[in-house]
């Protein structure tokens, strides 16, 4: 049986490269307990991209079974595949293209009518690969979810203060207008969805992330706090980003 949600638990990096290498070890972990077949839900924005690099770079690539683990993606803004603002395009781009079985991919469809179909399509594609459509706790969906926290404390596209973070029956929803640049739509998994993992880590690096840290560690109920995994919840923070009251001293 999955533990119920915790505190999650922070983890300081001296910098983001440190981070990045960080957070690949906790990847292949998570790969490794699991000989069956593996889902990792991917997250955009700018945290990631480091990660992705190291991933497909030549000293990961061949750790990785390919052919056993499955890429989603926890959010994507409602653009074409191919435009540089689509999170998944910037996944495959970096690593998935060149190592990962095709069908092993499973991006947001944006080329749906609006939003909410490709919040549909995506829920149902979860839900068949999962093998029902109700979650069972002690059967998690995920093996691992990454995340970020945006400068208003957003996750996935998740904003502060709109109804979509407080969705508790679909799995994915359609967001008709961002809280933050790029203002476009967008589709995004919800809370039960994400916390349906072994593992939920967040990356959070950069003196610019300081301010928004500052907030989430003061328990502010912002969607970044209120994003917890049924399993263990992780902050992987950079001395960049800690406040200066943590970080003490340099």
């Amino acid at each position: 049986m999955m533990a119920a949600a915790g505190k999650p638990k922070l983890i300081v990096a001296a910098d983001a490269e440190a981070l990045a290498q960080a957070a690949a070890e906790r990847v292949m972990a998570r790969i490794g307990a699991n000989p069956g077949r593996i889902a990792i839900c991917l997250t955009g924005g700018s945290s990631p991209k480091k990660l992705y690099q190291l991933l497909g770079g030549d000293s990961w690539r061949g750790k990785i079974p390919w052919d056993r683990v499955h890429w989603f993606i926890g959010d994507e803004r409602f653009v074409a595949e191919n435009d540089p603002l689509n999170n998944m395009a910037v996944a495959r781009a970096t690593f998935l293209d060149r190592n990962a079985p095709s069908g092993h991919v499973h991006p947001i469809p944006t080329a749906t009518e609006n939003p909410d179909q490709g919040a549909a399509a995506y829920a149902r594609e979860l839900q068949a690969f999962y093998g029902s459509e109700s979650l069972d706790p002690a059967r998690p969906l995920f093996d691992l979810v990454l995340m970020g926290a945006g400068p208003d404390g957003h996750t996935a596209s998740l904003f502060p203060g709109y109804p979509e973070i407080e969705e508790s029956k679909r799995w994915v929803v359609g967001v008709p207008k961002a809280n933050v640049a790029p203002f476009v739509p967008r589709v995004s998994l919800t809370l039960p969805v994400l916390a349906s993992c072994r593992e939920m880590l967040f990356e959070i690096a950069g003196h610019d992330k300081q301010p928004i840290l500052t907030r989430l560690l003061n328990g502010e109920t912002l969607p970044a706090v209120r994003a917890r995994s049924n399993g263990e919840t992780v902050w992987l923070v950079d001395q960049a980003a800690l406040p200066e009251e943590i970080r003490g001293p340099r």
